[in-house]
């Protein structure tokens, strides 16, 4: 990667958001080199190093091409290889990343059996496309327009981009992704326990990186969606990795919550927003006949401020009573105990309360309280016992 980033700033390709991307790509080599040495059996380690390692070559290369037959035209030893490599080293690097990453995660192993023919289709056409690619009759340098002839093309083949089999090859490829996906919503739905959190967490990465097309519809600053997207990049193998390496796996219900209580809240707040600006703006054009919406944007701004904190509790409520329904209730019935210890004075109705309350919340096989003698508890002073099982 410094490599790479070296050559970007000679070919003037460099930016504010070269290192993040540089980042995001890296973490796939850190999380499969982790995943290898403390999982060497599963397989998921070795896709992400191969990938990442795809990747962090074919910038490197990129950048070399560019550099030495436009930056500075020369005859830099390996230019041509260099150009030869950004041609294929793209096809498989995605194919690892977002097809054969579906199929084997978490465990390593297809869901079934019946699930080789799906992989053995992927892998025939990921290899079938990249050989294509290797041994097409033109190459040409990432984003330019110039064209190189290639030292081992055969012409019968043609581009992968222009030729009937490279079509197909796409239909095959699109088919294995769906059929990738359709096989993670099955291990979904077949889950539990420790392989429902990991799933949860790799769910949540693929989530955020389908959204990803959002950020090129909302105008946004270029620097700004471009740091989204490395951000987004860079959190699918982290996220893979603590999944698989089971890392504080069940912190993600934690994450998926906030997320959508503050995602909602977002959008809710923004809409409130521009919507106050723009009613309350008109409204204040009519009645003053200026131009100058000042007024409106700070009226806005004060009642975004004042709805934050209602707003949060009342969707924090809901998103709990729509999708974490156990933890709600959980909450009603410790509030409802609240209410009830306020009001109780009898020990042995307000410890009866206390074990429904328990559970109620933990749900347990078996619950039991004992008390220490005193007043109300028992005659001879030592122990009082309540049993309530589940």
């Amino acid at each position: 990667m410094p490599g790479a980033m070296f050559l970007a700033i000679q070919n003037g390709n460099a930016d504010v958001t070269s290192a993040p991307f540089a980042v995001a790509f890296t973490a796939f080599m850190l999380v499969g080199a982790l995943i290898v040495a403390r999982r060497p059996g599963n397989p998921l380690g070795w896709i992400f190093s191969a990938a990442g390692l795809l990747i962090a070559t074919g910038l490197l290369a990129q950048e070399y091409a560019e550099y030495s037959y436009l930056t500075k035209p020369g005859p830099l030893p390996g230019r041509i290889v260099a150009v030869w490599y950004t041609s294929w080293y793209w096809y498989p690097s995605m194919g690892l990343m977002f097809v054969f990453t579906l199929l084997y995660f978490p465990t390593g192993r297809l869901l079934s059996r019946r699930w080789r023919v799906l992989a053995a289709v992927a892998w025939a056409s990921l290899i079938a496309v990249t050989i294509l690619a290797i041994f097409a009759p033109v190459l040409q340098i990432q984003d330019e327009d110039k064209v190189i002839s290639n030292p081992i093309g055969i012409r019968a083949l043609g581009t992968v981009e222009q030729s009937i089999a490279g079509s197909v090859l796409f239909v095959l490829f699109v088919c294995s992704l769906a059929g990738a996906l359709a096989s993670l919503v099955v291990r979904f739905r077949r889950s539990e326990g420790e392989e429902r959190q990991q799933l949860k967490w790799f769910t949540y990465a693929g989530g955020l990186v389908a959204l990803l097309p959002i950020i090129f519809v909302i105008p946004l600053p270029g620097v700004t969606s471009d740091l989204i997207f490395a951000f987004v990049l860079a959190f699918l193998p982290i996220a893979t990795g603590i999944a698989i390496l089971k890392y504080r796996l069940y912190g993600i219900d934690v994450i998926i919550n906030r997320t959508l209580v503050y995602g909602i809240l977002t959008l809710s707040l923004a809409l409130v927003y521009v919507s106050g600006v723009v009613l309350f703006g008109g409204a204040l054009r009519s009645l003053t006949g200026q131009a100058n919406n000042n007024l409106a944007v700070a009226a806005s701004t004060l009642g975004v401020a004042a709805l934050f904190r209602p707003a949060r509790s009342r969707i924090q409520s809901f998103i709990d009573r729509r999708f974490y329904r156990r933890r709600y209730d959980a909450a009603q019935t410790l509030e409802s105990f609240s209410a009830r210890l306020r009001e109780e004075v009898e020990l042995r109705t307000l410890t009866a309360h206390l074990l429904a309350a328990v559970s109620d919340t933990v749900q347990p096989a078996h619950v039991s309280l004992w008390l220490r003698g005193g007043p109300g508890v028992s005659g001879d002073g030592t122990k009082a016992r309540l049993e309530v099982d589940s």
